[in-house]
């Protein structure tokens, strides 16, 4: 039985993208753990967070926890770039992984509108 977080289009979409970014950080020469450490910490928040706002029972409480994930996503933005500066990250795959923070914030902020437009 899945649960009804795992059927959202955006979780499945945070988990790839966790996905990509753990298998990115592998590659990190010794020296760069914490940047490592920070970017893997980020991506498992997102989709952790939607599942845990997914489970709450007031508007409020999931609109919390979909924000943190929000946040969470944008805390990626950052990283990233010190990731694509420092070359530890190509050029193409930083694109890629950036044009997912940008799809995934959008269903995020489209999931908080929608939970903050229903009647109460």
């Amino acid at each position: 039985m899945a649960f009804l977080f795992e059927k959202l289009r955006v979780y499945q979409e945070a988990i790839t993208f966790a996905d990509d970014v753990i298998v990115l950080t592998k590659t990190f020469p010794r020296g760069f753990y914490f940047l490592a450490d920070q970017l893997n910490r980020a991506v498992v928040s997102i989709p952790a967070n939607i599942a845990e706002g997914n489970g709450r029972f007031t508007r409020a409480d999931r609109a919390h926890f979909f924000t943190i994930a929000r946040g969470s996503l944008l805390e990626t933005v950052p990283l990233l770039d010190l990731a694509r500066r420092n070359q530890l990250v190509e050029a193409d795959r930083y694109q890629l992984l950036r044009d997912n923070v940008e799809s995934i914030s959008r269903m995020l902020s489209g999931l908080i509108k929608g939970i903050e437009k229903r009647p109460k």
